[in-house]
């Protein structure tokens, strides 16, 4: 009886958890003109204007299940992609990553 208990219990929370890391990514809203912003390496963007700094972090782990990484970087981009738009930048260079689920992104202005 323990078994079917334990069994049920598995095969309910299991899909919920996997749904729920795939819903993850329906959460970060598209700001409009963050399709615009670019993604730079560093020594493409010495003749641009700096805009500043974002970190940004995601749900890298849902429950005892972790995100794929792509999910997860392409969560990561999009909010910085949301924040260049904030902050007046069309492009964005990716910086550290102190741990998965979190990155750090340098803003700059480089188209007129």
């Amino acid at each position: 009886m323990q078994f079917l208990k334990r069994k049920l219990v598995i095969s309910t929370i299991v899909p919920m958890i996997a749904l729920l890391g795939g819903c993850a990514s329906d959460l970060i809203k598209t700001r409009p003109g963050s399709d615009r912003v670019s993604v730079a390496d560093a020594n493409q963007v010495g003749s641009c204007q700096s805009k500043g700094k974002i970190t940004v972090s995601v749900l890298a782990e849902v429950g005892f299940v972790s995100r794929s990484v792509e999910a997860v970087e392409a969560n990561l981009l999009q909010l910085a992609r949301n924040g260049a738009v904030d902050a007046g930048g069309d492009t964005v260079v990716k910086g550290d990553e102190p741990e998965f689920g979190k990155r750090t992104f340098e803003i700059y202005k480089c188209r007129p």
